[in-house]
């Protein structure tokens, strides 16, 4: 998607057709599954299916221009006997234009294999970037506890805790200091489910610099270079890409 372009509801001339801009979305969203590079674009697309325009219809287009040129691209699993939990939680801060609300990404990695990942905007509309980011900490928290109760229902060994990265200072702080509980009551609930995991062992918060930020990608539109380089990093690779 173009970094620049803010999509809204007020964008272009409704379609008089919206059979054909549903039917697209809905089968980008099965690709999902299988391509975390697309998710942020397709996710933000599907939220005008109900008023799709012909802007909205060309960035359809763009995306379905993008596969076509990236035919045999994927997520790579190797062969390893690394089990270790590790995830990444990035927020943007109130990037939709019409409602102001977030959106929460975040990626999961069992060793150095891509397990999971998501792009989602958030229920309420955060009052600071700390919140939005806080938001997305806490539904990654609850995706790395999830994997926690697989793998030992599995009996997978695995060294806890697992750690997630976020590269909001301010979010980590409210993580691990009490104190700033006091500060932040409208985001209580998120601020005690994560604060629980840290203090039962079960979680530990890294800090990540924004380019090492492999769930930007999932948060917004990124340029060409950062967005081929973040991908890269999550392991999704293309077939038909001549070794060098």
């Amino acid at each position: 998607m173009e970094p620049n372009q803010k999509l809204s509801k007020e964008n272009g001339v409704l379609l008089e057709d919206v059979k054909q801009y549903r039917k697209l979305v809905g089968k980008l969203q099965y690709f999902t599954n299988t391509r975390p590079d697309i998710a942020y674009a397709v996710s933000k697309l599907a939220q005008f299916s109900c008023a799709p325009t012909d802007v909205h219809l060309k960035a359809v287009h763009k995306v379905l221009r993008y596969l076509k040129g990236t035919i045999g691209q994927g997520v790579f699993y190797g062969v390893e006997d690394n089990f270790d939990l590790r995830g990444f939680s990035d927020s943007d801060w109130g990037g939709c234009p019409d409602d102001r609300r977030s959106v929460t990404g975040y990626t999961m990695f069992l060793g150095n294999s891509l397990v999971s990942w998501r792009s989602q905007k958030q229920d309420i509309v955060s009052m600071s970037t700390a919140e939005a980011e806080y938001r997305a900490m806490s539904m990654a928290t609850k995706e790395i506890m999830w994997y926690c109760g697989i793998l030992k229902s599995l009996r997978v060994p695995f060294s806890p805790p697992p750690y997630l990265y976020c590269d909001n200072t301010v979010a980590l702080y409210i993580a691990t200091n009490s104190i700033f509980h006091e500060r932040t009551k409208h985001v209580e609930f998120d601020c005690h489910k994560v604060r629980e995991c840290i203090v039962r062992g079960i979680l530990k918060t890294m800090y990540v610099r924004t380019d090492n930020q492999l769930a930007d990608v999932l948060t917004k539109a990124l340029y060409p270079a950062p967005f081929r380089d973040i991908i890269s990093k999550m392991g999704v690779l293309n077939l038909y890409t001549p070794s060098s």
